[in-house]
């Protein structure tokens, strides 16, 4: 979803901003978000720290989310300083807050969704990049409905959450990026 975040903006954005830049950009954050991942998943595989990609137990979410955080900050400090693309920066810091929520309530035992912490994160960005730049993406929000319900709804059927924990992880991932909103607006 990060990834996703970065090229919804880049398309949606009436900015200017260099392509060389934007290329850069999504290239870094693709290997931070993406490659980076997985390989650290398959190091914690190997290293008998996690089961299954699935992270099914509370207390096999915790170091991921720990890692996914300092990847996070890596991120903000050298590929998106708040001096370049603030919109961008404050959606990386919802992304941080968020996670680092989710791992809060790991610690407290609780399993939020993070499919949903992301998926409705991105969501509220995507409004919220609409209401900035003044821009129509109601296709893209009705997309994004539609999706936020398959997800819930998939994540119901293979038994992997309670309804609680779809909520509480729509919350953790919409409200970061509704209040860090005010501050790039």
């Amino acid at each position: 979803m990060p990834l996703l975040g970065v090229v919804f903006y880049f398309s949606k954005t009436p900015r200017f901003v260099p392509e060389s830049l934007m290329k850069a950009k999504v290239f870094s954050i693709s290997i931070l978000t993406i490659v980076l991942p997985i390989l650290l998943f398959y190091l914690l595989r190997t290293i008998n720290k996690v089961d299954t990609f699935h992270l099914e137990t509370v207390k096999e979410r915790r170091l991921p989310l720990i890692i996914n955080s300092f990847i996070i900050i890596l991120i903000l400090i050298r590929v998106l300083p708040l001096d370049e693309i603030s919109e961008l920066y404050f959606f990386f810091i919802g992304i941080l807050i968020s996670t680092i929520t989710c791992f809060a309530l790991a610690l407290a035992n609780f399993k939020a969704s993070i499919h949903m912490i992301a998926s409705a994160g991105f969501f509220m960005f995507a409004i919220a990049v609409a209401i900035h730049f003044k821009i129509n993406i109601n296709g893209t929000i009705a997309l994004m409905c539609i999706i936020l319900g398959a997800i819930a709804t998939s994540r119901l059927h293979m038994k992997a959450h309670t309804i609680i924990e779809l909520i509480a992880g729509f919350f953790v991932g919409l409200l970061p990026q509704l209040i860090l909103f005010n501050y790039w607006m």
